[in-house]
């Protein structure tokens, strides 16, 4: 339905983005997602015809949409905007009806009926029907925001095409908002619309496009692009990337900029609480490894989706000597041991046996974990602090006192 080949678009005498390619078939809702400056609201623009490239194609339902006159762009093409001001007081049903503007002659309404269908099936499926005589300078920004998605799905089109269309709404609406856009799609119409939220365009969207640097980064199903390397490479920024535990879509975090400390510490435990441990250690800035865990655990789900070093092994079962072996690899080579609720398997003691700086994580909550009477296996002759979760970056810190790691909250 969308076919754009080989867009190049220039802005200013600087390149937005070059030899871009994009398509969007009938039934399929795409994201677009990328930085700032990636050039998302460009393409939106070529792609509706607002802009001429300066070399590549774009069709909407075969035809190219730079041989359209405005009238036939708006038969083929409805446009969400990301700004939401609509500069005139008229009512919001009026600002709706403008969506039918396509389909009217210079002599008048071609069919006054339809438009008023078209109108009361756009309001009732936006939820603005409550306030289609209110003055549209007179709702908030996110009611307006829905106005206009409204006149979009009034001009009735094949392709629709929003940016940021969940910018100015409360989080109810943002799901009944691109719920709706990705039913329009599995209807038969081709969406496409640059989205902030990775998450919800993980949730809704059949396929992600990562724009990033002035090309297309990545393309795929949204558990193929959203993976902590290429948003890094993107956002130029760490992120972990999970499986949310409800709609089983991937969930990303952002981490910030990238940071490098010289401190290695190896976590050993499982379940929540080595998952926090090592999420709080990572996030301050530690080399971080981990292992062994438990197949499926949830501090190796938690690890790997930020690509920390991982061993693990199958549950319930003796450590083979291979396990061993890398476990005591990456053990040694670290400057602080943190044994985080570790498993009573066996030789996992043994494997706690190191002669380096061991801080022990109590998961019980509460700041005072050493009250608990709760401790690691650790050995005796071991630098030991018994700690809560949320107090391990400072243990951490104390016992190896020349490095640099700050202790913030």
């Amino acid at each position: 339905m969308i076919d754009g080949e080989g867009l190049t678009v220039a802005r200013g005498g600087v390149t937005v983005f070059e030899d871009v390619s994009l398509s969007v078939d009938e039934g399929e809702f795409v994201a677009l997602v990328g930085p700032n400056g990636a050039g998302k609201t460009t393409l939106l623009q070529v792609i509706n015809g607002v802009l001429t490239p300066e070399s590549g194609t774009v069709e909407v339902d075969g035809r190219p949409v730079t041989d359209c006159s405005a009238r036939e762009r708006g038969r083929l093409v409805a446009t969400v905007p990301q700004d939401t001001h609509v500069g005139f007081d008229f009512s919001v049903a009026d600002i709706v009806a403008m969506g039918r503007t396509p389909y009217h002659t210079r002599f008048g309404r071609t069919d006054r009926e339809a438009d008023q269908r078209s109108v009361r099936r756009a309001l009732d499926r936006t939820d603005t029907a409550r306030f289609a005589d209110r003055p549209v300078d007179e709702v908030s920004g996110g009611e307006r925001q829905r106005v206009l998605l409204a006149r979009a799905l009034a001009q009735d089109t094949p392709a629709l095409v929003l940016d940021e269309p969940t910018a100015s709404l409360d989080v109810n609406h943002q799901v009944e908002t691109l719920s709706l856009v990705s039913d329009l799609a599995a209807s038969g119409k081709a969406a496409v619309a640059a989205i902030h939220d990775l998450d919800l365009a993980a949730r809704f969207c059949d396929r992600i496009v990562l724009l990033a640097d002035g090309r297309v980064l990545a393309e795929g199903a949204p558990d193929e692009v959203l993976d902590a390397t290429s948003l890094g490479a993107a956002f130029d920024a760490d992120a972990a990337v999970t499986t949310h535990p409800t709609t089983g879509t991937p969930s990303v975090t952002a981490l910030g900029e990238p940071r490098d400390r010289d401190l290695t510490v190896h976590v050993v435990g499982t379940g929540r609480t080595a998952g926090r441990v090592l999420t709080r250690l990572h996030d301050a800035g530690a080399t971080v490894t981990v292992g062994p865990l438990p197949e499926g655990d949830f501090a190796a789900e938690t690890a790997r989706a930020r690509n920390l070093e991982t061993v693990t092994a199958p549950p319930f079962g003796t450590l083979d000597s291979a396990v061993r072996d890398r476990v005591c690899t990456l053990r040694d080579e670290a400057d602080v041991l943190v044994a985080a609720d570790p498993p009573a398997a066996d030789g996992i003691a043994t494997l706690l046996d190191a002669r380096l700086p061991v801080v022990a994580v109590d998961g019980t909550s509460g700041a005072d974990a050493e009250a608990s009477g709760r401790t690691p296996a650790v050995r005796p002759q071991q630098t030991t602090r018994v700690v809560s979760p949320g107090d391990v970056l400072g243990a951490v810190v104390t016992v190896a006192p020349e490095r640099e790691l700050p202790a913030d909250d």
